[in-house]
């Protein structure tokens, strides 16, 4: 494939066929060009000139356990020819039911029921499905508000859109569903001034906004929060301390359900299988995908707590909700193979152990002067930009535009490196490459940074 004609057939078939996804199309049309990946192993992607990058984000946040794992490969095989193809609907096939159970198993409390996805958008959506038909089960069917929080991202789906609290994904498609309200995110380093050096009261000052919004729509009409244990959008953004313990006891209080969106940080990226172990406090639901394959094949799930299961054990109530590809054998096969690899090789834990040492080699670029902020957990960080870092001023949105678009991006790409350009926020670079990585490739990463930021500096 690394002929130069198939180069351009592919290029051609592109610009002709293809629609790429969040993907402004107009040099495109023009007869402009698109990288071309054609071939990836560990934590390495080859294009179709033969140039290496590393992938510092695991594809999209999904391959986790590293490209090509042929014991993934293997599985898939395997299941194929056993059992291809069979639905979930009132019936099971062997690898569904035992992908239910190592998911219940390792998740928190009392989340022991699973339902199975294809994607985070429609684990997202399974989820608000399912607290809205709760709420009318369980006679409180003025229950449909959903609580999140500002710049978060949980889906494209119109009822995961409208959780989402990015305006500028939202305004194309709306009116959207109606009961997506949004609070302030953790971003103590956008944090009201005075809270800025007391990580504690921030956490404290931002989960009561959740409390005052819920009592501000009427807590009788509130059915659930939305949040993500480190938010992506936006850079990496951890809790504050305290915060996840305080919306506990704020759902509790109010009756709302808690979600936790695990998306991005589920199945190893911050060193847990689920990333609320992390913050001390048990959820109502779970939503994950990307990670529980490895990429490999779409699968997602939302692991729920008995409680709210229980009302769907008698006759008259039916979760109406379904999905032809949900809880697909090929799928399963590769995640419990997945799951597997995590466990032999111990990855969650090498994450850990390293953690800290990613996070002091990123903070090395703290001396540059665009850089404003370095922020994350386990193999999941944020590099924040800024174009005064004394006042924290922050780049315009044409500046951002260039300074991502025209000096970042393609610097990055002749670099050989691969991260994701964020100006979801400030402008950021978002890392999370493989749970497989260590001290070489940190360096390598800061090394690259630091070139690429320096140089995209002295030219802005």
């Amino acid at each position: 494939m690394s002929t130069s004609d198939s180069t351009a057939d592919i290029q051609r078939q592109t610009r002709d066929h293809l629609w790429l996804h969040f993907t402004n199309h107009a040099k495109l049309s023009a007869g402009g060009e698109v990288p071309v990946f054609t071939r990836a192993e560990g934590s390495y992607l080859w294009d179709d000139k033969g140039r290496r990058y590393f992938d510092g984000l695991s594809g999209l946040f999904a391959v986790n356990a590293g490209h090509g794992r042929p014991e993934l490969a293997e599985a898939a095989a395997k299941q194929i020819r056993e059992l291809d193809y069979f639905p979930i609907w009132s019936s099971v096939h062997p690898r569904a039911a035992e992908l239910a159970e190592a998911l219940a198993e390792r998740a928190p409390g009392d989340l022991n029921r699973v339902f199975l996805t294809n994607s985070g958008g429609e684990s997202v959506e399974t989820a608000w499905k399912l607290i809205k038909q709760y709420f009318k089960a369980i006679g409180q069917p003025s229950r449909h508000k959903v609580i999140s929080r500002t710049i978060s991202y949980h889906g494209t789906s119109h009822g995961a859109l409208s959780i989402t609290g990015l305006p500028g994904l939202r305004a194309p498609f709306e009116p959207l569903v109606p009961s997506g309200h949004k609070v302030p995110h953790t971003d103590i380093y956008r944090a009201p001034e005075h809270l800025r050096d007391d990580e504690v009261a921030f956490g404290r000052w931002a989960a009561d906004r959740i409390a005052e919004a819920i009592e501000f729509e009427g807590p009788e009409t509130v059915a659930a929060i939305f949040l993500e244990p480190v938010q992506n959008s936006g850079a990496a953004i951890p809790p504050p301390r305290g915060y996840f313990e305080r919306v506990r006891e704020i759902a509790d209080k109010y009756g709302v359900i808690l979600v936790s969106d695990e998306v991005i940080t589920a199945f190893g990226r911050i060193g847990e299988f689920f990333a609320i172990n992390r913050y001390g406090i048990t959820p109502d639901i779970i939503t994950g995908a990307k990670g529980l394959t490895g990429g490999v094949i779409p699968a997602g799930a939302a692991i729920v707590s008995d409680r709210l299961f229980e009302p769907f054990t008698k006759k008259e109530n039916t979760f109406m909700h379904g999905l032809t590809f949900g809880g697909h054998p090929v799928a399963a096969a590769v995640a419990l193979e997945n799951i597997a690899i995590f466990e032999r090789e111990k990855l969650n834990e090498n994450v850990r152990a390293n953690e800290d040492l990613f996070g002091s080699t990123l903070d090395k670029l703290r001396d540059l002067p665009i850089v404003g902020d370095v922020r994350g957990a386990g193999y999941f960080w944020g590099v924040v930009l800024v174009k005064d870092k004394e006042t924290r001023e922050p780049f315009t949105a044409q500046e951002r535009r260039r300074l991502l678009d025209e000096l970042l991006g393609p610097a990055l790409r002749e670099a050989g490196l691969h991260v994701r350009l964020d100006e979801r926020g400030d402008p950021a670079i978002l890392l999370a490459p493989p749970a497989t990585v260590g001290r070489e490739e940190f360096e390598f990463i800061e090394q690259t940074l630091r070139g690429v930021l320096s140089e995209a500096w002295e030219r802005f």
